[in-house]
């Protein structure tokens, strides 16, 4: 009984050691993905869709910037990811280079959508903002989240590959694709 209880004790006053760490220090602990990956993918599909040939033509051709919406990205992996991690980083370089625009999408649209009904009956009259008005998106990011592990004895390797593609609302016509790969070995 007294060696449970000085197990106990002891366990109970071990101290955990906590460290700072730079945001993008690089720190695999299980080989899943982490925040690494998801700002390695975000560079890097940043870097392809701002210098793909889209973006110019349409700005050429329409002589103004285009307007983008982010649609879903599907995560089909192994493992639970939320994609708007790195979507968010890629939402935040259209806005900061400035040459697209940029409209909400889903949920945060039904929410200003039902902010903009709310004014319609308790702000005044020149202050409310009117239906009919919002700005229309020229193109939709879409895409997918894949997965595959490969496992024999104590290794292990996982690639994910992140497929994104811009598509024009009016005619769907796809007008680039980009593609980030990643790839982990792992050795328990």
């Amino acid at each position: 009984m007294s060696a449970i209880f000085l197990f106990t004790l002891i366990g109970s006053c071990a101290r955990r050691n906590v460290t700072r760490v730079e945001h993008d220090k690089v720190i695999d602990l299980s080989g899943k993905w982490n925040e690494t990956d998801a700002r390695l993918a975000a560079e890097s599909l940043i870097q392809q869709v701002l210098t793909g040939g889209w973006l110019s033509n349409f700005m050429t051709n329409q002589q103004r910037k285009p307007v983008v919406i982010v649609g879903l990205i599907r995560n089909h992996s192994h493992e639970h990811l939320d994609p708007e991690i790195f979507t968010k980083d890629i939402e935040k370089a259209f806005i900061k280079d400035g040459r697209v625009r940029l409209v909400q999408a889903n949920e945060k649209r039904d929410e200003l959508r039902a902010e903009r009904a709310d004014q319609q009956n308790f702000s005044s009259e020149e202050s409310m903002k009117k239906f009919g008005r919002e700005l229309g998106a020229d193109f939709m990011l879409q895409g997918t989240i894949k997965s595959i592990v490969d496992a024999l004895g104590r290794e292990q390797t996982t690639y994910w590959q992140i497929d994104l593609e811009l598509a024009h609302l009016e005619t769907n016509e796809m007008v680039w694709i980009g593609d980030y790969k990643g790839k982990k070995y792992i050795l328990n």
